[in-house]
């Protein structure tokens, strides 16, 4: 991690589950962390008070809706200036409703906020962290946080929309590639795929099965410094992480 050192990343969806676990891991391995969430607060009365008090001076929160693309625009202009850019993203908040169906009535606010919050919401930030890096020539890495069921729809009944959305981060992170490898760009760019993870996603008032085989938030959060730690020749495009036991 010694080429991270004091360098700047961005996580968004800091302010619960594997982005506060992504926001811990980074900041204690020496880099300054912008933890970008709607719900602010929180970020400041759970996601900072996790962190090791001596790097705490080395984190920031900053209210971000990366559904919406002036507020991202926004988030990363603030960044710029106080930070001087950003070399890591980490493409994490994604939103899921698990009460609803595409052939319910009366879905449309539901799926049109999945939509816009998994698939164009990594664009506008994506977008934004390439900006920087390329106009400092900084070759940094992006990575998007994707799903099992991104790539297999064994059991997705009931999860709605939210396949699909992970389905396109899937071909996104390809096509990006493809395209920072026709601009001649160093970024890289992965994709990182759990199977279940113990967090807040179905709810908070939700309880996973005793007997089902879960990640922690944490198991995430290492495969991304191994992600981010490669030497520059190497690229992780793809990882997916299951727990012991998963069946999908």
């Amino acid at each position: 991690m010694d080429r991270w050192e004091n360098k700047v990343a961005v996580v968004t969806g800091a302010s619960s589950g594997i982005g506060v676990a992504t926001c811990k891991a980074l900041v204690e391995r020496g880099m300054i962390v912008v933890g970008l969430a709607r719900r602010v607060e929180k970020i400041e009365s759970q996601t900072r008070l996790l962190i090791s008090r001596k790097y705490q001076k080395n984190f920031h929160s900053y209210k971000c809706d990366v559904s919406d693309e002036e507020s991202v625009r926004r988030a990363f202009a603030w960044i710029t200036k106080q930070f001087g850019g950003v070399d890591v993203l980490v493409n994490n908040a994604g939103v899921l409703y698990n009460d609803i169906y595409i052939i319910s009535s009366d879905n449309s606010d539901a799926i049109r906020n999945t939509v816009n919050t998994n698939i164009l919401g990594v664009v506008w930030c994506l977008r934004e962290a390439f900006r920087s890096m390329r106009e400092r020539k900084f070759d940094g890495h992006i990575i998007n946080i994707n799903s099992i069921v991104g790539h297999s729809l064994t059991e997705s009944a009931g999860l709605n929309i939210y396949p699909p959305t992970k389905y396109a981060i899937t071909a996104m992170t390809e096509v990006v590639r493809q395209e920072l490898q026709m601009h001649k760009s160093k970024v890289k760019v992965t994709s990182i795929s759990p199977g279940e993870v113990k967090t807040k996603l179905f709810g908070q008032n939700y309880e996973y099965p005793a007997d089902m085989p879960l990640l922690a938030p944490e198991d995430i959060a290492d495969a991304i410094v191994y992600c981010i730690q490669t030497p520059p020749h190497v690229q992780v495009h793809e990882m997916i992480v299951k727990p012991v036991g998963e069946k999908i």
